[in-house]
C-alpha cells in the first residue's frame, strides 16, 4: 500500500475528511505532476482537528485578523501529521517537505505552497459552504462575517487559473450563506 493510501485510511474518521481528498484532487487539477509531498500535505493539512485539543476558527475578527489563529493550526496540523509520516517509515526529505507544506497552507508563499492554498480554498467553497452558512446559523458571526471568510479565502488565491476555477464556486458558496 502507497503512503498516500495509508493517508486516506488515516483521514476516512475525519468529519471532513471529503474536504481533504478534493483539496488533493484540486492540487492535480492545477498541478497534474504534483508531488507526493503536495499530494500528502493536500491530503493531510487540516488533520489537527481531527485529534482534541483543538480551537474553533477564530470568527469574532475580521479573516486579515486571525492570523494568530491560523498560525497555530498549520503548525499543530503539521506536528500531527509529521508524527504520522515518521510512523509510517517516510523519509526526512518527504517528512520535511509536507511539514513546510502544511505551515504554509494559510498563506502560500512558493509555488507548490500557492499551489496548496488555492486547491484548499477550492474544496473549502465546493464542500463546506454549509458549513460557513452554519457559522451565521448558529450565531457565531454574523452573515456578513461568514461571507467576509468567504470572500478572504477567494482573495488568496494567487494561481490565475485556480482563480478562474474558483470564482463560480466561490459565487455558490455566497449564495448558500445568503440562502441560510
Amino acid at each position: 500500500m502507497t503512503l498516500e493510501e495509508r493517508a486516506l485510511e488515516w483521514i476516512a474518521p475525519y468529519w471532513n475528511a471529503e474536504h481533504l481528498v478534493r483539496t488533493r484532487d484540486w492540487v492535480l487539477e492545477l498541478e497534474p505532476d504534483a508531488s507526493e509531498g503536495l499530494r500528502l500535505a493536500a491530503l493531510t493539512h487540516d488533520m489537527e482537528r481531527h485529534f482534541p485539543p483543538t480551537r474553533e476558527t477564530d470568527l469574532v475578527n475580521d479573516p486579515e485578523e486571525a492570523t494568530e489563529y491560523r498560525q497555530w493550526h498549520a503548525e499543530r496540523s503539521a506536528e500531527i501529521v509529521s508524527a504520522w509520516l515518521r510512523e509510517q517509515g517516510a523519509d526526512d526529505r518527504l517528512a520535511a517537505e509536507v511539514n513546510r507544506l502544511i505551515v504554509a497552507h494559510e498563506v502560500g508563499g512558493s509555488h507548490d505552497e500557492d499551489v496548496l492554498q488555492a486547491a484548499d480554498s477550492l474544496s473549502f467553497f465546493e464542500t463546506n459552504a454549509d458549513l460557513a452558512a452554519s457559522w451565521y446559523t448558529s450565531g457565531r458571526c454574523s452573515r456578513e462575517r461568514a461571507r467576509a471568510q468567504l470572500t478572504w479565502m477567494f482573495d488568496r488565491i494567487v494561481p490565475q487559473r485556480a482563480r478562474t476555477l474558483g470564482e463560480p464556486l466561490y459565487e455558490e458558496a455566497l449564495a448558500v450563506v445568503d440562502r441560510a
